[in-house]
């Protein structure tokens, strides 16, 4: 079977529960055709069609009633025109000289030549306009359908916990924008209050009136139907302005910048070469660092660490299937950086770039960086970092690159996480393995965790280095199969050519990506984060998708939630991944069979794999599906991610054309250890052994960005997300 069936390719698959308007995508397309070409027709663009030419009138041109003659008509011989197209096809845009040179070959005039290719790169602009808006248009109407498909489900599902639907409103998108604004003022300006009465002397009482007049406005514009019919509140974790707010640096500071980067080159190649007593030994052989002795050791550091903050410090070693070469280019690249790390590294981007390097590589490369660190999940807050990150080759030939804060350079602003010179030294090793020592040393205000993430946190598997080595590891291993030529005996024959393999790959990193960037309680995007009274646990917030070509436009709804499960997080991974019980959960495949289709193995792991999943409903109303999967585990965590996949847009995939273009919506789960692991015999509490599970969901509710969020939507997405969580909770504590 080298592609799924010609049949199969026409049941069109919606990508996601989705409500389109139709009648904006058909003005959109009478637009294009007609209102950028006037009345073109198709006639007009026959490729047999010659040049017209005006006449000039015989007669005076002084007189009014001198009508010109008729136009005349030259048509182009078979090779006038094959030669053009010929010539179009490499060069559509032909400058004097070309056009000269044509008109030599073929016997025509400049004139006739120029309007030629005008007239045929009109003709190829209004066909893609009109293939770009029969996609459109198609993929509006699956969309639509999917929506349907979704509230279907929903209303036949016998779940024990779920409500009927909530009572409908409507709630403008900009008005809930407003609404979270206010509270951030409020926020900033008891953050001012405090600074002026430290500085200036003046009583806090003194701007209490400022504050108190903010929060009367954000609860006025809180209320109204949505506030009042079904008590949502506006919720925000962190706070955007800090990425925002950075600037490169002026060029007083650089050189303070460079000897401060010197100095924690220094600092990381000892701490990450050193033994006892500067590193001690704990539990599980985790080694900590001893505060005591590394003061002693390195008494200048970046400062003493601020009130408020606690010291966190790990060291890790792992041996990765990756040259040294390419390690460090990752680390020196943003994007690719942040899409290796991406379940770490929500946001990044660099500032400024001081120096690129010598010698043609990184060696000496310093560079000025913003990145948010998270934790997949809402309860989390990400902790925000404004640091220089220098690379340095090594006499002995190891590499390192160190990241050093630079709050010094913002004196007035609060940090609530800063980085001491943390990073890794890179060792090649024969047959293109290297050996990478992390460390991972921050200074941090962690008080607003949630109490059943704390024990996780606290033991250095949430940020420490021992979870920047698994991801390294294991994306190593699916670096290396992806740039794989031969085709295991593992994947299944719809995979027919290495190219069509990548391509698959591809695009489920694309997915995992977008899963990480949106179940965190991240700033990446200006999301409306929302919360209901007594079910506090789940979040929901909307988003604007509009130039995305990767998401369907329109306003996009996630829903997430985290709880605590009293099972091993190996039993949650295999059950949520195994698709012979994926009936259990997905209300979608209920009662149905699912097959696998395609199988990817991208690690040592049999857990670490993409898949290519068919869901056959029982409802035979309801078209077949196509879900494509990624599952990936290691020693600090586990993902089961997946979006449903059109059929063609599959078929594209599967035969090696570009995925960018693939609209996917990712839904999934993230598994978390809730502590270091003890190895109790029974899990009771958190800690001892248990879960901590992240469901969460991305919905388009709307393809129109400008459309209000109705409330029945949110009502939608909450009851699917409970039914989802009491289902699991129900099929893995069963055994327990």
């Amino acid at each position: 079977m080298n592609k799924i069936n010609q049949s199969e390719s026409e049941e069109m698959f919606q990508p996601n529960m989705f409500e389109t308007h139709q009648h904006l995508l058909d003005m959109t397309t009478h637009k294009s055709s007609e209102g950028e070409f006037g009345n073109i027709r198709d006639e007009d663009f026959e490729t047999k069609s010659g040049t017209e030419t005006m006449e000039a009138p015989s007669g005076d041109d002084g007189y009014p009633n001198q009508r010109p003659k008729k136009k005349r008509y030259h048509r182009h011989t078979q090779r006038q025109i094959q030669e053009m197209e010929s010539f179009f096809k490499e060069c559509p845009h032909p400058d004097d000289k070309q056009r000269k040179e044509l008109t030599r070959e073929l016997g025509l005039e400049p004139l006739q030549v120029k309007f030629w290719f005008q007239n045929k790169r009109t003709q190829m602009k209004a066909q893609h306009e009109r293939h770009e808006n029969s996609i459109l248009k198609a993929e509006n109407e699956k969309l639509r359908a999917e929506n349907n498909r979704y509230k279907e489900a929903l209303s036949n599902t016998t779940c024990p916990n779920c409500g009927g639907p909530a009572a409908l409103g409507e709630m403008s998108f900009d008005e809930q924008h407003l609404r979270i604004e206010n509270a951030r003022l409020r926020d900033e300006i008891d953050r001012i209050s405090g600074i002026a009465a430290k500085y200036v002397g003046k009583p806090l009482s003194s701007y209490s009136h400022i504050s108190s007049h903010v929060s009367s406005r954000s609860l006025d514009l809180g209320v109204g139907n949505f506030g009042a019919q079904s008590g949502f509140v506006g919720e925000m974790y962190g706070s955007g302005d800090f990425l925002r707010s950075v600037s490169v640096p002026s060029e007083a500071d650089k050189p303070m910048i460079v000897e401060l980067a010197v100095a924690a080159m220094e600092e990381l190649v000892r701490t990450a070469q050193a033994g006892e007593p500067l590193w001690v030994t704990g539990d599980n052989s985790t080694e900590t660092l001893n505060e005591d002795e590394y003061l002693r050791t390195f008494p200048r550091g970046i400062g003493p660490k601020p009130l408020g903050l606690k010291s966190e410090a790990s060291r890790e070693s792992v041996v990765v299937i990756m040259n040294h070469t390419n390690l460090v280019e990752i680390l020196m690249d943003v994007n690719q950086w942040s899409t290796v790390f991406c379940d770490i590294v929500s946001r990044a981007m660099t500032v400024d770039v001081l120096s690129t390097g010598v010698a043609g590589n990184y060696n000496g490369a310093l560079q000025v960086m913003t990145a948010e660190f998270q934790v997949p999940s809402p309860l989390v807050p990400t902790r925000e970092n404004y640091f220089v990150r220098y690379c340095k080759q090594h006499s002995d030939g190891t590499w390192a690159v160190v990241d050093v804060s630079l709050d010094n350079l913002r004196p007035n602003s609060i940090s609530r996480s800063r980085r001491r010179p943390s990073g890794c030294l890179i060792q090649e090793l024969p047959n293109g393995y290297s050996q990478v020592i992390w460390v991972e040393h921050v200074e941090v205000d962690d008080r607003a965790v949630h109490n059943i993430y704390k024990p996780l946190v606290n033991s250095g598997l949430a940020f420490g280095a021992k979870r920047w080595v698994a991801t390294l590891d294991r994306q190593c291993e699916r670096l290396a199969s992806s740039m794989a030529n031969n085709i295991p005996a593992g994947d299944l024959c719809v995979i027919t050519s290495p190219e069509g393999r990548r391509s698959m790959l591809k695009l489920a990193e694309r997915m995992v990506r977008s899963f990480c960037t949106g179940v965190g309680a991240s700033t990446a995007h200006a999301w409306t984060t929302l919360s209901a009274i007594g079910s506090d646990d789940v979040r929901v917030m909307t988003r604007k998708s509009m130039d995305d070509p990767g998401r369907p436009p329109g306003i996009v709804l996630s829903a997430a939630t985290s709880f605590w499960l009293p099972v091993q997080p190996k039993r949650v991974f295999d059950f949520l991944r195994d698709e012979n019980s994926r009936n259990e959960w997905d209300i979608l495949s209920n009662g149905g069979l699912v097959q696998e289709m395609a199988h990817i193995a991208n690690g040592r792991d049999p857990g670490n794999c993409v898949s290519l999943l068919r869901v056959n409903s029982v409802n035979s109303s309801q078209s077949n599906m196509l879900i494509l999967q990624e599952s990936c585990t290691d020693r600090t965590g586990s993902y089961v991610i997946y979006a449903p996949v059109d059929i063609v847009a599959m078929n594209m995939v599967l035969s090696g054309g570009d995925p960018d273009y693939v609209a996917l919506l990712p839904s999934g789960f993230a598994i978390l250890p809730d502590g270091p692991g003890l190895d109790a015999e029974a899990i009771l509490e958190v800690g001892s052994g248990g879960s901590l599970l992240t469901v969460a969901f991305q919905i388009l509710v709307d393809s129109v960005p400008t459309a209000k969020l109705s409330l029945g939507s949110v009502s939608t997405v909450n009851n699917l997300i409970k039914c989802t969580v009491e289902r699991i909770r129900a099929a893995v504590t069963c055994e327990t």
